[in-house]
């Protein structure tokens, strides 16, 4: 809803710093050498200097909007300036020239706008439900550039609940001796 607007009225140059807040990376695009705009997912955006504008950009497809784990609503960055983005885990960037890239849906951070992304299953049946990885996939074809996180939020949440303690105080997390003895001093 609000964006802060950093501006330096001194004399010198100054330093701003930023920080995500996952563990993974910062994703830094020159949008003037890009020279089009992209799309990210809504909450990739972490910074942009003067000359880059943020704006939303709706999902034409229903498919795409429903089940993409992106939603319907993603951001549309241009401009001329620096943009720097949000990644969880590592960042991979993809080169599509008249291809297909399947990947799950949570693992794109942006694509370039010349990109198509659209909703596909993942397969048969059997696959859907014992592949782990899924009911859906996006499907990005054409040409140019898309950037992909190996460890999206949604995915780092559920492996920290996977081994948080329960209830009752016992860890689920991985048992070491030394931490089974610690629990028992405990």
């Amino acid at each position: 809803m609000f964006r802060t607007h950093f501006t330096n009225n001194g004399g010198g140059r100054k330093v701003a710093a930023f920080s995500s807040d996952v563990p993974g990376k910062i994703l830094p695009l020159d949008m003037g050498q890009l020279g089009s705009s992209i799309l990210a997912q809504k909450d990739a955006f972490l910074a942009a200097a003067l000359g880059t504008k943020l704006s939303v950009a709706f999902h034409k497809r229903f498919g795409a909007g429903l089940f993409g784990g992106e939603g319907f609503i993603l951001q549309r960055i241009e401009g001329d300036g620096m943009a720097f983005l949000n990644a969880g885990g590592t960042i991979v960037e993809k080169h599509l020239v008249g291809g297909k890239l399947r990947v799950d849906t949570g693992c794109i951070v942006a694509f370039e706008d010349g990109i198509d992304y659209s909703i596909e299953r993942a397969g048969n049946l059997k696959s859907m439900v014992f592949s782990g990885e899924g009911v859906f996939l996006a499907t990005l074809s054409g040409s140019g550039r898309v950037w992909l996180q190996s460890l999206p939020f949604s995915r780092l949440a559920n492996r920290i609940i996977q081994h948080a303690p329960a209830a009752g105080g016992t860890s689920k997390g991985e048992g070491s001796i030394l931490g089974g003895l610690g629990r028992l001093l405990d």
